[in-house]
């Protein structure tokens, strides 16, 4: 909203930069969620007390039974005004970003609000049901956007790349879908997700900037995908926004994000990954979501395989590491620095071409 009122209408030049209101963007995001993050704690923990606790009744965790767990709210709105506020507003990526922001946000909100009025969240089937909805509206719009193609992408190789036509729209709603859910699976201690989803989120900030400009984009050997670089303002209100809610997230956490934040940020992760050309990327920096991800379907399929047994003590794989007695902080402090590790790879890929 202010680059067409600072910039178009009054022909100040700094609002014209992509950089200037990413940096806006994310003070103003962080300093809303700073401001009104104790308020919106308070009232949130007022009204989970009311209705009883939803955290899992296992050894070390039923001290953190009445822990606001609606606090993804403390993300959503920060985002969604810092974004309105510093995006140029008539930027198709940002519409499609901001859409798939709000609707996952909302699944996960009304999940949130059943699990601590009736004791139980809509079920599974329906929750992925409703993704499936709201990813291929993007998916479809994508798609049929003439300015966006349909081309997969590999990195480490310079001319790797395959055109999907049709079937692009099933891997947009996969990566939306799937990084979605794994965002989901890794929430389960204090900080643990929110880390690794900013740094992915800063990652992919840096991606978008340098896909959405031509010479950077030459450079590098990298699609170029016009108007993309307004997506670096989302993702750094994304950022701004997480890093006020850790304030409150980490240990001992006086708030959790719960579904309406996993699932709203790992939905957004997924499409500013198909958006940037950067899907297989994703994988890399998103590492981390990757293997708790994958701890979850292998206990599954081998419990089901050997008729109880189990290959971890407790899945996802971090409550493992907590059975095997290792704190909870420094489960969080480690998977960090992996996840740090991870997008260095991940941006490293850009010279490996």
């Amino acid at each position: 909203m202010l680059y067409h009122l600072f910039y178009q209408l009054l022909d100040i030049n700094l609002f014209k930069y992509i950089t200037f209101r990413s940096f806006s963007a994310l003070l103003t995001a962080f300093f809303l969620t700073l401001i009104f993050g104790p308020y919106v704690i308070r009232r949130l923990k007022i009204f989970q007390r009311k209705k009883g606790g939803v955290v899992r009744d296992y050894t070390g965790h039923i001290q953190k039974k009445y822990v606001p767990t609606l606090g993804g709210v403390l993300i959503i709105f920060p985002v969604v005004f810092s974004t309105l506020l510093w995006c140029r507003l008539d930027n198709i990526y940002v519409w499609l970003t901001l859409f798939t922001f709000i609707s996952f946000a909302g699944i996960g909100l009304y999940d949130d609000i059943k699990k601590v009025t009736k004791k139980k969240g809509i079920s599974s089937k329906t929750k992925f049901l409703l993704q499936i909805i709201f990813a291929s509206i993007p998916a479809y719009i994508l798609y049929i956007y003439p300015k966006f193609n349909t081309i997969l992408y590999f990195p480490f190789f310079k001319n790797l790349q395959f055109d999907l036509g049709v079937f692009y729209i099933g891997l947009v709603i996969f990566m939306v879908v799937a990084t979605s859910n794994a965002v989901n699976l890794t929430d389960g201690l204090d900080g643990l997700a929110i880390g690794p989803a900013l740094i992915t989120a800063t990652t992919f900030a840096i991606l978008a900037y340098l896909v959405g400009n031509v010479v950077f984009a030459k450079y590098l050997h990298i699609p170029y995908v016009a108007g993309s670089g307004e997506l670096t303002i989302f993702l750094m209100a994304l950022l701004g926004a997480g890093l006020g809610f850790l304030w409150f997230n980490s240990y001992p956490a006086e708030v959790f994000m719960g579904d309406a934040g996993s699932l709203s940020i790992g939905a957004v992760l997924g499409i500013v990954s198909v958006i940037t050309k950067h899907e297989l990327v994703l994988a890399i920096v998103g590492g981390i979501f990757v293997v708790e991800t994958l701890s979850v379907i292998i206990q599954v399929a081998y419990f089901k395989l050997t008729g109880g047994k189990r290959i971890f003590l407790m899945a996802p794989i971090h409550h493992h590491f907590e059975k095997l007695g290792i704190p909870e902080p420094k489960i969080v402090t480690r998977i960090w620095i992996i996840s740090i590790l991870l997008a260095i790879i991940a941006l490293a890929t850009l010279k490996i071409r």
